[in-house]
């Protein structure tokens, strides 16, 4: 059976963290997932999960002022130990609240600068693979599209499966969100099955538009008798936009025929 988080980056995003993790356990969630908590202590997310009931599955380091400093700095030359600071926060936060993944922001990386840029990544990735192994956590890497998030270090899958497969260490693992892979005009499907082996975790919303995934141009049953074909064990992120209210929307696991 598919799992289903509530990803709290975007859905009831109007609320105090530990009141959206008190809706998300009333619409039925069991897990969810969080972009920037640091505001909010730790404590107080693991307090609110253990009232609920629920799993915190990942978070991601945090932002910084600062050109491109909302999207990561683990592309970008010269802000190495300013990184090394965004992971360990991260990863300290990750592990008094009880999430097991973090997800590690690239930044952007011009055309002209990918090379450097690419040694960058590698070189930071592996400092903070070995972090995070002394804290029994992995590291995810999700690739941006380009319409959204132009100049973004990695925009497809398979540039991030080649960085994880440079870095070498097994607690690196693949973000597969499939607004991303469709806004690319990638074949979600086909995409899916190349990918398998090195995802951590997927994400899903409607291809445009970001919304609830009952619309757009890709039909999201295929993605779901896909997964469960392939037996996929891990969660399923709700990382969308709501059209309306996110209790209204929750109308789309019906019409998709899965459960929360």
């Amino acid at each position: 059976m598919l799992r289903f988080s509530a990803n709290l980056g975007l859905l009831w995003s109007e609320l105090p963290l530990t009141n959206a993790i008190e809706a998300a356990a009333k619409a039925g969630f069991s897990a969810i997932e969080l972009h920037y908590p640091y505001a909010t202590p730790a404590s107080e997310v693991k307090a609110a999960l253990i009232r609920h009931n629920l799993e915190l599955l990942s978070l991601n380091t945090n932002v910084v002022t600062g050109p491109g400093g909302h999207f990561g700095l683990g592309s970008i030359p010269g802000r190495e130990q300013e990184f090394q600071t965004l992971v360990n926060e991260a990863l300290a936060y990750a592990k008094e609240a009880g999430a097991g993944l973090v997800h590690i922001m690239a930044g952007y990386a011009e055309e002209p600068a990918h090379a450097p840029a690419r040694l960058t990544f590698i070189k930071n990735l592996k400092w903070a693979a070995q972090r995070a192994q002394e804290l029994n956590l992995k590291l995810l890497l999700e690739p941006l599209n380009s319409t959204d998030v132009p100049n973004y270090f990695h925009s497809r899958p398979q540039q991030a499966v080649e960085i994880i497969q440079a870095v070498g260490a097994d607690n690196i693992r693949l973000m597969f969100d499939a607004y991303h892979v469709g806004m690319m005009e990638q074949d979600i499907i086909a995409t899916l099955r190349e990918s398998l082996p090195h995802i951590g975790h997927i994400q899903i919303a409607s291809v445009p538009g970001r919304n609830e995934p009952d619309a757009g141009s890709f039909n999201y049953s295929e993605l779901f008798a896909e997964l469960e074909q392939l037996n996929y064990q891990g969660w399923i992120g709700c990382e969308y936009t709501p059209r309306t209210s996110v209790e209204a929307g929750l109308g789309w696991t019906k019409k998709l025929g899965v459960q929360l």
